[in-house]
């Protein structure tokens, strides 16, 4: 889910906070009728939840476009982290129809994702990556234990389509296309942008080793052989992602990816997964991704309610941000044992918490 709304001039955490939502005026006149909201004469003191059945945070009380009945932002599923740009419609109102699936076509699949198929691009295997490693010295072996480790894909292909397809389906429901890269578009930022140095504090290098591992995880996604993942779509909390298979501790999940922008250009922004990229020293350089165009399955993996014993025992992901040849990376790593059918979250808060996340589900 995503963070309640907050206006904020400078990023320190995971997130970027949306700005503060405003109550809207009916559509239409002032003086058009409202009966529908229950509110008479279009007083917004009248307006009230129709899931709370509250008038309390005024602010935070979004209007349909079409029936004029009032919903918190928190109690809509899923949550909204602002008002929406353009016309908004209620649940009722918006008779969503049936989230149409991605076709199981290997084909389809295969452009979709620009799966290499003429080439292998690794000549070794993943295995054999492993037992390379397991012939250092014992005391060697006990230093590398919290090394990063590839994703494990699952072994039927026709399954790891079953996964593809998930995913594409998400993407083509929310109008995104795939990217596993950052993306520097025009008018935006560019590349030279992204410069680890600026990190305010300075930012940790990721170790020769894991680097490899993360070249290994983006080669093996570029031959088709993927993490085990299934996102679905729960009515609560919308598109979400599932382990399809035992994930171990410290396993490479993803990269968050998207189009590279200025926190600046962005801080009154409506997206709800924009990610801190670059926190730089001067806020004027300070970088955030921005996955609503371009993404990769990191887009719907959803956070936690840090406020709460019950949310941070969902947490089994860090989002851990890294130096990798002198550019900004930001990782999504299991910090524990993920089991087959369990869905994947992370605190957005990171170590800093700063964002509000009590409407979290």
């Amino acid at each position: 889910m995503s963070p309640s709304t907050t206006k904020t001039k400078t990023l320190r955490g995971r997130r970027t906070r949306a700005p503060k939502p405003l109550s809207r005026p009916p559509f239409g006149d002032d003086d058009a009728d409202s009966s529908d909201c229950g509110g008479g004469g279009g007083g917004e003191d009248d307006v009230r939840c129709e899931r709370c059945g509250s008038g309390d945070s005024g602010d935070e009380l979004l209007l349909c476009d079409k029936c004029d009945r009032g919903y918190h932002l928190f109690c809509l599923r899923p949550v909204l982290v602002s008002v929406p740009k353009g016309s908004w419609f209620c649940p009722p109102c918006a008779k969503r129809r049936q989230l149409e699936s991605f076709p199981l076509v290997q084909t389809k699949i295969i452009d979709f994702f620009r799966i290499q198929t003429a080439k292998e691009a690794i000549p070794k295997s993943i295995h054999d990556t492993h037992k390379k490693r397991k012939r250092s010295s014992s005391l060697v072996v006990s230093k590398k234990k919290r090394k990063l480790l590839p994703f494990n894909p699952s072994e039927d292909p026709i399954r790891r389509l079953k996964q593809m397809a998930s995913l594409a389906t998400a993407l083509t429901a929310t109008g995104a296309e795939f990217s596993n890269e950052l993306t520097y578009m025009p008018g935006m930022v560019q590349r030279s942008a992204n410069r680890a140095a600026l990190e305010q504090g300075g930012m940790q290098v990721l170790p020769k080793e894991d680097v490899e591992t993360l070249n290994l995880c983006k080669s093996m996604m570029e031959r088709g052989e993927w993490p085990p993942l299934m996102v679905v779509f729960d009515p609560q909390e919308g598109f979400t992602v599932e382990a399809d298979r035992f994930i171990k501790d410290l396993t490479i999940i993803t990269e968050y990816t998207g189009d590279v922008d200025c926190l600046k250009n962005r801080e009154h922004d409506d997206g709800d997964s924009m990610m801190t990229l670059l926190s730089a020293s001067n806020p004027s350089r300070s970088l955030v991704i921005c996955p609503d165009k371009r993404a990769n399955i990191a887009r719907f993996i959803n956070g936690i309610n840090n406020h709460t014993p019950e949310g941070k025992k969902k947490q089994n992901l860090k989002c851990v941000r890294f130096d990798v040849g002198g550019e900004c990376r930001v990782l999504l790593v299991a910090n524990r044992d993920i089991s087959k059918g369990e869905r994947l979250y992370y605190d957005y808060n990171g170590h800093e918490h700063e964002y509000p996340t009590e409407h979290f589900v």
